[in-house]
């Protein structure tokens, strides 16, 4: 029988995750199935109950609904339980345990596919949701010399420096606060940049990106988002979205719940043909 898995989230009809895990499945001969959730907001655990008596086996947990996915869980691992988020759940018996992929795939964007440096560099985060939740942690075992969470809602980022104040040099500083700080990597972790059409100013300086800074956004796009269109703008000599991650952390999700991580070169290649990386 085949197995089912799928993407839920709200918007969730622009997810290539469908393609990536079917790239995945045939390369690795692996039976199962892949599609778009669309829950309702304020729906979640209903959309997630239904699929799991349909059979499901697995979901991705996309925006906005990380945190409610953690709720959900019985189980978390390590990495979950740190974030407090969970993007990855996985059918154990009668209940659903929850991982966070976000951090590991970024990392490894970052690290391997990008070769990008992260110990010893000075690293802004803008926003405090989920996604910032679940790649604080594995950028600060990185060690880099000092990481900035910065939100519109300054308490949020407070209150996540609070969180990883041990592992690492975190600090939350309001967007106001940043003039005359620099950084050789932003990363947009707001869903900004899914805002169709909306050019309105980002609330954060653009003097933020030091000389060869590198712009990262998690969301990703067939064009420039909003956010790289922005970093380009404010002088950052390198703008990438998130398909890297994107890609990166769907293996993880794969390794979860096939217990094979796949080859991820061939499937950027496939969704973004003669890209340069």
């Amino acid at each position: 029988m085949t197995d089912r898995y799928a993407v839920i989230g709200n918007p969730v009809a622009h997810s290539k995750s469908p393609q990536i895990h079917a790239a995945f499945a045939q390369a690795s001969g692996q039976d199962m199935s892949y599609e778009r959730l669309l829950a309702p907001l304020g729906e979640f655990d209903a959309a997630v109950d239904a699929f799991a008596r349909a059979g499901g086996r697995g979901l991705n947990v996309t925006v906005p609904f990380k945190l409610d996915a953690f709720a959900i869980a019985s189980a978390h691992s390590a990495r979950a339980g740190a974030a407090g988020a969970v993007n990855t759940l996985a059918r154990r018996g009668e209940g659903w345990f929850g991982d966070n992929t976000d951090g590991a795939g970024v990392v490894r964007d970052l690290t391997v596919n990008l070769g990008v440096e992260i110990a010893g560099r000075d690293v802004l985060v803008l926003g405090a949701g989920g996604a910032t939740r679940g790649i604080l942690d594995p950028l600060l075992a990185q060690r880099p010399r000092s990481l900035v969470v910065s939100n519109r809602t300054p308490e949020k980022a407070v209150e996540l420096a609070r969180r990883f104040a041990a592992d690492g040099p975190i600090a939350a500083v309001a967007a106001d606060a940043l003039a005359g700080r620099r950084f050789d990597m932003v990363i947009n972790s707001t869903s900004s940049s899914l805002a169709a059409g909306a050019e309105a100013p980002w609330p954060w300086p653009g003097t933020v990106f030091a000389p060869g800074a590198l712009a990262y956004d998690l969301v990703y796009a067939d064009a420039p988002t909003r956010f790289m269109r922005w970093a380009t703008a404010s002088g950052a000599v390198r703008a990438v979205d998130g398909m890297g991650m994107l890609i990166e952390q769907a293996a993880e999700s794969f390794l979860l719940w096939r217990g094979i991580r796949p080859d991820t070169a061939p499937v950027f290649a496939l969704l973004r043909p003669g890209a340069a990386r």
